[in-house]
């Protein structure tokens, strides 16, 4: 199974960014668009691995308190285009403590450094539109381990569970 753990957006935010996409495209920027259903801001990538229990068994200590996260820019990781996050302490300990939580149990993932963001468009042709959706925000009150397939018409995501700062809460 090919895993990850990411924060689901709120329909709200899903909306936001769904606009900027469809102003994208209607600035000419041709690519390969997320589905609004496969938005999301993952949090760490753990590739193939067999099975989804031990993942889940080495975050289930793990607490943290809900948090809010607000889109902030537009930017680009040569020709995959992102939304932003305003900057969050609470986003990057959370980052934080899920990757030492996978590291101390054993788990592999892709160790590359933090930068927050949300994939808008993979292979990106043309100019960057002056768009921003900012402002849109949500509370974050659950981490989801995802599984990735891919189906016919691109990638499938589905949640294998999840961890709940309203269940963990201290």
């Amino acid at each position: 199974m090919r895993l990850f753990l990411a924060i689901r957006l709120s329909p709200q935010m899903t909306s936001a960014l769904a606009e900027a996409q469809r102003e994208m495209y209607r600035a000419g920027v041709r690519g390969n668009y997320t589905p609004e259903e496969n938005l999301h801001l993952t949090l760490a990538f753990v590739g193939e691995y067999p099975r989804s229990e031990p993942v889940l068994d080495a975050l289930s200590g793990l607490r943290f308190a809900p948090f809010r996260l607000r889109l902030e820019g537009i930017g680009c990781f040569g020709d995959l285009w992102w939304a932003g996050m305003e900057e969050s302490a609470p986003l990057e300990a959370l980052a934080r403590r899920l990757r030492h939580a996978l590291a101390d149990n054993g788990i592999p993932f892709d160790r590359k450094r933090f930068t927050p963001h949300i994939t808008l468009l993979r292979r990106a042709r043309g100019e960057m539109p002056a768009i921003a959706p900012e402002g849109a925000a949500m509370t974050v009150d659950a981490v989801s381990l995802m599984r990735s397939e891919r189906g016919k018409r691109g990638m499938i995501y589905t949640e294998l569970g999840r961890i709940s700062a309203a269940d963990i809460a201290p």
